[in-house]
C-alpha cells in the first residue's frame, strides 16, 4: 500500500510549484492510475514519492518511508523512462549484474526474461533494443527483486496496441497476486480500461480521486465519430436540425474531415447525411473525455491510422494486426448495429460503466472482461515469475559480485588493457633503440619525458571508468535516482580496481620483457638486481593511480575528472611535494630502517621488517608521497560527500 501526504515540490523563482499538496492512497491488489496531461505534475509526484527530487511531504510504502527501507529494490520496483544501463551490455548480463546488486540468485534473471518474453533476445545489446523490447526489459528490472510495489511513469507511451495490452496484463497479474501498482497515464480511456482507481491531476493539484466506475460515469461520455469529405456542411446541418428539434448537441471538428458529435446517435447522424446526400466514410460510437485535457485526440499507432496519419475507427481483426472491416468500441469489442441502437437509446451510462470491467490480457490476446480485484477466479492473467522464497542474508561480497559483473560485462576494460600492452611494448622497443634508458624504466616503458607510463594511465582510466560509467549509464539509479554513495560499494570498486591494476602491472612488465628479448636478445630483458623495491614501487604506482581514478570519478561524477586527477599527481602534486621536502625545516628519511628496527620491540616473522622497509622507501619518494597525499585527500572528500548526502 502507498500513502502519499502533502507532496509539494519546491517552487522555482516566481513560478508556482509544479506539485502542490498532493495526497492519495494506492491500495494493495489494485492498479491505481495518476491521470493528467503533460505538465500536470505526474512525473514530479513520482519523483517526490521516490525521494528523487527535493520537496515537502512524505510517502509511506507499507508503513515505511523509502529511506527507512534497508533494500528499496525489494520493496519498490521502479520504471522511469528508458532502462538505464550501458548500451554495450547484453540483456542477460544487465539483469545478472542487477541480481548481484540486489542480493538475489542469478537464476532470477532467466526467470524474469522468460516472463517478459525476452529469452530469445538475452544476448542482444541494450543499445539495439526497440521501444517495446526496452519497456519489457524495464519491467523485468522492476520485477527482478520480487517487489511488492510497482511504480511506473507512463509505461505504455509509444507502444503499439499489442505491446500495451501485454504490459497492462502483466501489471494486472501483479496486482491480482496482492501487489500494489501505481502508474501514470495521459489517456482517460486507457485509464478507464486498465485501472481500478483513477487519481486525476491538473496543474499540480488533485481534481478527482475516483473509483474507475465513477470515473467512467463522470469523466467519459459517448460521442459519434464522423469522417466525411463534406464535414463542414454536415456539421452545419446537424446543428440546424438540433436547434429545430430543441436538442442539446455539441459538434467538435477535430481537424481535417473528422467530426465528433456529442448528444446524438449514429442513427440520427446517418439519417441526416442520407437525406442530404452527404458521403460518409466513418460512422461509429466512441467515448470522449470531458475533463481536463479534453479535445486533444490521442495519437494512434501506425497500424491504426490511415494514409494521412489520422486514427481509424477499426482495430486489429485478427492476430496478424491487419485492419478489420467491423468497427470496434474503445474496449476492443466489435460494434454491432444493436450496440449502436442501444447506445442511441439512452444506455450510455451502462456502456460507460462497462469500461471498468475490461482488463488487459496476455500478449497477443484480445481484452477480456475483468472482474473486480476481490474476485479474480477464472481470469487469464500474464504469468509472473515465482516469488523468491529464500532471501540471501546481507553479505559484504554482494557489492563485490556486482562490481565484478559490471567490469566484465562489457569489452571496455579488455580493450583498454590490450591497448596499454601494445603501446607499452612499442614504447619499450623504441626506448631500447634510442638507448640511455635505465633497465627499470625500460621494462616499465616509462620515458623520462612522460609524467606517467602507459600502464599507469591505463590503470587510472580503468579506475575512473568504475564510477564514470555508473553516472553516465546509471544501472543502480532505478530506486534512488543516482549511484548509491555507500562505502561498501566504494570498497568493492577499490578492490576490483586494485586487482585489475596488479594484473596490468604484471602483464605489462612481462610483455615488455618478452618483446625486448625477441627483438634485442637476453641482455635487455634481464631483471634488475634491486627488483623487490622496484616491484613494490611499480605495483604501488599502478594501484595508486587506479584508486585515484576511482575516488575522483566518484566525487566529481565523471570519467574525465578521474583521469585528470591521475595526471595531476605527477604534474601538480609532485612538484609541490618536492618543494616542501627541499625546505630546511623538513627532516629527511635517512636512517629510517635503522630507527624502525630500534623502535619495534617484537621481531616480525619471516623477515617482515624487510617488506615494511620497502613500503617506507616507496612512501618517502616524491611520487609515492604525492600519490599517498592525493589518495588521502580524495578519500576524505568522498567520505564527506557521502555523509552530506545521507544527512540530506
Amino acid at each position: 500500500m502507498i500513502q502519499a501526504f502533502g507532496l509539494t515540490s519546491n517552487p522555482r523563482k516566481d513560478l508556482p510549484p509544479a506539485v502542490d499538496d498532493v495526497s492519495f492512497e494506492a491500495c494493495a491488489g489494485h492498479v491505481t492510475a495518476l491521470l493528467g496531461t503533460p505538465g500536470s505534475g505526474r512525473t514530479t509526484v513520482l519523483r517526490l514519492m521516490l525521494e528523487l527530487q527535493p520537496g515537502r511531504g512524505f510517502t509511506y510504502f507499507r508503513g515505511r518511508p523509502l529511506h527507512r527501507i534497508a533494500h528499496p529494490s525489494r520493496e519498490v520496483g521502479v520504471l522511469l523512462g528508458d532502462v538505464p544501463g550501458h548500451p554495450a551490455r547484453s540483456v542477460r548480463g544487465h539483469l545478472r549484474m542487477l541480481c548481484a546488486a540486489a542480493g538475489v540468485p542469478v537464476r532470477r534473471a532467466d526467470e524474469v526474461l522468460e516472463t517478459v518474453g525476452l529469452v530469445s533476445l538475452r544476448d542482444e545489446r541494450l543499445g539495439t533494443l526497440s521501444r517495446g523490447m526496452d519497456r519489457r526489459l524495464g519491467l523485468a528490472c522492476a520485477l527482478l527483486a520480487d517487489p511488492h510495489t510497482l511504480v511506473l511513469d507512463d509505461p505504455a507511451d509509444d507502444l503499439s496496441a499489442r505491446e500495451a495490452r501485454w504490459l497492462h496484463g502483466t501489471l494486472r497479474a501483479h496486482a491480482a497476486q496482492g501487489g500494489t501498482v501505481l502508474l501514470t497515464m495521459s489517456d482517460p480511456k486507457d485509464a478507464a480500461r486498465n485501472a481500478d482507481r483513477v487519481v486525476t491531476l491538473a496543474r499540480g493539484r488533485i481534481v478527482a480521486d475516483q473509483d474507475v466506475t465513477e470515473f467512467a460515469r463522470t469523466r467519459l461520455r459517448p460521442r459519434v465519430a464522423v469522417r466525411s469529405p463534406y464535414a463542414p456542411r454536415l456539421a452545419a446541418l446537424l446543428a440546424k436540425e438540433a436547434r429545430t428539434a430543441r436538442r442539446s448537441v455539441e459538434i467538435v471538428r477535430e481537424g481535417g474531415n473528422r467530426l465528433c458529435v456529442y448528444g446524438s446517435t449514429c442513427a440520427d447522424v446517418g439519417e441526416t447525411a442520407f437525406r442530404h446526400g452527404i458521403l460518409v466514410h466513418q460512422l461509429a460510437d466512441e467515448t470522449g473525455d470531458m475533463g481536463p485535457g479534453a479535445g486533444a485526440y490521442p495519437a494512434a499507432e501506425p497500424d491504426d491510422a490511415d494514409a494521412s496519419g489520422r486514427p481509424l475507427p477499426y482495430s486489429a481483426d485478427d492476430a496478424t494486426g491487419k485492419p478489420g472491416t467491423a468497427p470496434r468500441d474503445i474496449t476492443g469489442q466489435p460494434v454491432t448495429p444493436s450496440h449502436h441502437t442501444a447506445a442511441g437509446d439512452g444506455s450510455r451510462e451502462t456502456a460507460a460503466q462497462d469500461l471498468s470491467g475490461r482488463a488487459g490480457s496476455a500478449s497477443g490476446a484480445d481484452p477480456a472482461p475483468r472482474p473486480r480485484a476481490a474476485d479474480t477466479r477464472g481470469l487469464a492473467l500474464t504469468p509472473l515469475p515465482p516469488p523468491i522464497s529464500v532471501r540471501s542474508a546481507p553479505s559484504p561480497l554482494r557489492p563485490l559480485r556486482y562490481e565484478i559483473r559490471r567490469a566484465t560485462g562489457i569489452g571496455t576494460g579488455f580493450l583498454t588493457a590490450a591497448a596499454v600492452l601494445v603501446v607499452s611494448a612499442v614504447t619499450a622497443v623504441l626506448l631500447a633503440r634510442i638507448g640511455h634508458t635505465p633497465q627499470a624504466r625500460l621494462l616499465a616503458a616509462w620515458p623520462r619525458e612522460l609524467p606517467l607510463p602507459p600502464a599507469a594511465l591505463g590503470a587510472g582510466l580503468l579506475g575512473a571508468l568504475a564510477f564514470g560509467d555508473e553516472f553516465r549509464h546509471p544501472a543502480l539509479a532505478a530506486d534512488r535516482g543516482t549511484v548509491p554513495r555507500r562505502l561498501g560499494l566504494l570498497t568493492a570498486k577499490l578492490v576490483v580496481a586494485a586487482a585489475t591494476a596488479l594484473m596490468l602491472a604484471f602483464l605489462t612488465v612481462g610483455c615488455d620483457a618478452e618483446v625486448l628479448y625477441l627483438v634485442y636478445g637476453r641482455e635487455l630483458a634481464q631483471v634488475p638486481a634491486d627488483w623487490p623495491s622496484l616491484s613494490a614501487s611499480w605495483l604501488g604506482l599502478l594501484v595508486g593511480c587506479a584508486w585515484a581514478g576511482v575516488l575522483a570519478a566518484g566525487i566529481f561524477r565523471s570519467t574525465t575528472a578521474g583521469l585528470a586527477a591521475v595526471l595531476a599527481v605527477p604534474v601538480v602534486v609532485v612538484p609541490l611535494v618536492q618543494k616542501a621536502l627541499a625546505g630546511s625545516s623538513v627532516r629527511t628519511a635517512a636512517g629510517f630502517p635503522m630507527r624502525l628496527r630500534e623502535t619495534l620491540w617484537l621481531q616480525w616473522p619471516f623477515g617482515g621488517e624487510r617488506y615494511l622497509t620497502v613500503v617506507a622507501r616507496v612512501l618517502v619518494q616524491p611520487v609515492g608521497g604525492a600519490l599517498t597525499l592525493s589518495l588521502a585527500a580524495l578519500l576524505c572528500a568522498y567520505v564527506l560527500t557521502t555523509l552530506r548526502s545521507r544527512v540530506r
